[in-house]
C-alpha cells in the first residue's frame, strides 16, 4: 500500500522531470492532500474509482467551480498514471472519469480603441512634469509596463521578472522562461523597446537600483514589482483614462493582444506559442474571434451577401 511516500515521489517526478515551478508542486500537494482528507483512513493508493466520484460530489457540495473541480481530477489523474507506470498499482481509477464541463465563458476584452487609450493616458503621464525623481520613475514604469505587456502578451509573472537585460540588447525578440522553464521567443515593438530603453536610462541618471538585475525593481522581498503593485497601478490608469476600472487587468490586456492579433488575422497556432500555452486546447477559448472574423468575411466578401 502507498503512503505519503508515493506522494513525495510524485512531486519529485514533476520537479525533475517537468520542470514544475514551486507553485505548482504546492498546487498539486494541497489538491492530493485534500483528497487524502476526504478519504481518511483509507490511503491513496488504495482509492478505487468510486471514491474519487463521491470526492467529485463533495466538491460540488462545497461550492467548487467546475473549473477548480475539473484542475483536482486532473491532479488525480496525473497521480495515479503515474503510481500505475511506477508498479505501484495495477490499474487507474480515474480511467473512466470525465471532468466536469466548463460553462465556456469567454475572458473579458478591451477594444483596440480601449488598449489606445490607456497606452496614451499612460504616456502622456510619463511626458509630464512631476513632483519628483520618485514619481519621474513610476509613472516612465507603468508607461513601459504597459508597452511591453500589449506588445508581447507575457503573463503578469513574467513580465514583472523581466531582466534588465532584456532592455539592454538591441533586439526585437526577447526570450521568456515561462511555466516549468519552458523558454519562447517574443516579439517586441518598436514602442516597447524605446520605453524600456528610456526607462533603464531614467533610472540610470537617477542613480536608483544600479545594482539590480531586474527590469522592473522595488525594495520588496522578491527584488521586483510584484503583480498585485501593479494591478493596482493598472486600476488606477484606467480611472485616469476614463475606462471601467472593473474591465482592466493584467490578464485583460494579454487577452487583449491575443484576440486583436486574431482579429488582424494572426494564426491561432502562432499566438498559442506566443502566449506560452502548452496545449492548443488552451488557446481555443479564443476560436469566437475567429468564428467572428469569418462572418463578417462572410458577409462581406461572399457575392451572395450582396443580393
Amino acid at each position: 500500500m502507498a503512503t505519503g511516500f508515493d506522494l513525495e515521489n510524485f512531486l519529485e517526478m514533476l520537479a525533475a522531470e517537468r520542470g514544475a515551478a514551486d507553485n505548482t508542486l504546492a498546487g498539486y500537494r494541497r489538491d492530493l492532500e485534500d483528497f487524502a482528507g476526504f478519504l481518511g483512513r483509507k490511503t491513496l493508493a488504495a482509492a478505487q474509482p468510486e471514491d474519487i466520484s463521491a470526492y467529485m460530489g463533495d466538491l460540488t457540495r462545497r461550492g467548487f467551480a467546475k473549473s477548480s473541480q475539473a484542475r483536482r481530477l486532473s491532479a488525480l489523474k496525473q497521480f495515479y498514471k503515474f503510481l500505475y507506470a511506477e508498479g505501484s498499482r495495477e490499474d487507474d481509477p480515474t480511467r473512466t472519469l470525465s471532468a466536469p464541463k466548463k460553462s465556456g465563458s469567454l475572458p473579458k476584452v478591451l477594444s483596440i480603441e480601449e488598449v489606445d487609450t490607456l497606452i496614451e493616458t499612460a504616456r502622456a503621464e510619463s511626458e509630464k512634469p512631476q513632483k519628483s525623481a520618485a514619481a519621474r520613475l513610476r509613472a516612465q514604469r507603468m508607461y513601459t509596463l504597459i508597452e511591453v505587456l500589449y506588445a508581447t502578451g507575457l503573463r503578469v509573472s513574467e513580465l514583472v521578472a523581466l531582466p534588465v537585460t532584456a532592455a539592454l540588447r538591441d533586439a526585437r525578440l526577447i526570450e521568456i522562461k515561462g511555466k516549468g522553464g519552458k523558454e519562447r521567443l517574443v516579439p517586441l515593438s518598436r514602442a516597447a523597446q524605446a520605453a524600456m530603453k528610456d526607462y533603464v536610462g531614467l533610472r540610470a541618471a537617477e542613480g536608483a537600483y544600479e545594482k539590480s538585475p531586474w527590469l522592473f525593481p522595488s525594495r520588496g522581498d522578491s527584488g521586483h514589482l510584484t503583480r498585485q503593485h501593479f494591478a493596482r497601478d493598472l486600476k488606477d490608469l484606467a480611472i485616469s483614462a476614463g475606462l471601467d476600472a472593473s474591465k482592466v487587468s493584467p490578464h485583460v490586456l494579454r487577452h487583449a493582444f491575443a484576440s486583436h492579433l486574431l482579429q488582424n488575422g494572426a494564426d491561432l497556432r502562432v499566438v498559442q506559442q506566443l502566449l506560452g500555452h502548452a496545449d492548443i486546447s488552451t488557446t481555443q477559448i479564443y476560436t469566437h474571434v475567429l468564428d467572428e472574423r469569418l462572418r463578417e468575411l462572410v458577409e462581406t466578401a461572399h457575392p451572395l451577401a450582396k443580393r
